[in-house]
This record gives structure tokens, C-alpha cells and sequence, in this order.
């Protein structure tokens, strides 16, 4: 009786499985947009004194990114850390790396300062060794500075010394 309720719940949970597949409708929907937006670029002919023939040359929109100018809203952790290694902290700092063996951060503070950086260990309550990168004074040039460092260390965060 076992054997029969197995193998019925397994095939219930193979139907289930094969039916959450993407369809290939929707895939061929994303392409069609995809190839909208990439008709719809504008077509510029331009006057060419020397030469009675026109060429039209398609010309594709560019997409700015806008800089974050207000820091307002940044997300700070908050945390009572002590200094392990480094010179010391101001209120807000660039964290990089966070670990649980105090040797594993030393060794990531030491490639650190090795590319120029004044980079610090702290501890935390929770007995986990944070990384620091840089130190400020300010939640906006933290905030900018973290922006920084986010094409190598993409979980930087900051951090607000209590």
C-alpha cells in the first residue's frame, strides 16, 4: 500500500515539475519586443556636398544613467564594533568583507593596503571581523566611496559606529 501512495505522490510531483517550464511563447515574446526596439531606431540622411548619393545611416537611442546625487536615504548599519587592526574609525566606513575567522579578514586587509587602501579590522557583537576599506566623517562621502569600491567588492555596505 506504501509502495503504490510513493509512487503516486512521485508521479504527482514529476507532472507538477515538467508544468512550471517556460513556455516558448514567452521567450518569442521578449524577442519580438526586443526587435521592435531595434527597428524603431531613428534613420538620419545626411547631406553630402561632394557626392548626389544619399546614405541613410541608422542611429540607435542611448540610454543615460544618472549618478545618485542624493544619499539621503542610504541603507547604514548600526553597530558597537571595536578596533582589531588599524589606525581608527570616524562615524561612517566602507565595509568590503566580513568573516568569521579573524585571520581571513587580516588577509583581506592586507591585500587591501597592499593596492593603497587604509583598510581596517573591526569586531563586532556577533564575533564576526568586518573589513573596512575607507572611514569618513560623513554619511555622503561613505556613501560615494562605497559607490567606488562596488565594481570590485559588490556587497560593500556601509557602517555607522554607535
Amino acid at each position: 500500500m506504501k509502495k503504490i501512495a510513493l509512487m503516486g505522490f512521485a508521479l504527482i510531483m514529476a507532472f507538477g515539475m515538467s508544468s512550471c517550464k517556460s513556455g516558448e511563447s514567452a521567450y518569442k515574446k521578449a524577442y519580438e519586443k526586443a526587435q521592435a526596439q531595434q527597428t524603431s531606431s531613428t534613420t538620419i540622411t545626411p547631406v553630402n556636398s561632394a557626392s548626389t548619393e544619399n546614405k541613410e545611416i541608422a542611429v540607435t537611442p542611448v540610454q543615460t544613467v544618472t549618478p545618485v546625487t542624493d544619499y539621503s536615504n542610504v541603507t547604514v548599519r548600526s553597530e558597537d564594533v571595536t578596533l582589531v587592526n588599524g589606525t581608527g574609525l570616524k562615524a561612517y566606513s566602507v565595509v568590503v568583507g566580513s568573516f568569521g575567522i579573524q585571520a581571513n579578514a587580516v588577509a583581506l586587509q592586507n591585500k587591501l593596503t597592499g593596492q593603497g587602501y587604509q583598510a581596517q579590522v573591526v569586531k563586532s557583537p556577533s564575533n564576526m571581523y568586518r573589513v573596512i576599506i575607507s572611514t569618513h566623517n560623513d554619511k555622503i562621502s561613505a556613501a560615494q566611496s562605497r559607490d567606488k569600491v562596488r565594481s570590485t567588492y559588490a556587497d560593500a555596505w556601509l557602517l555607522y559606529q554607535k
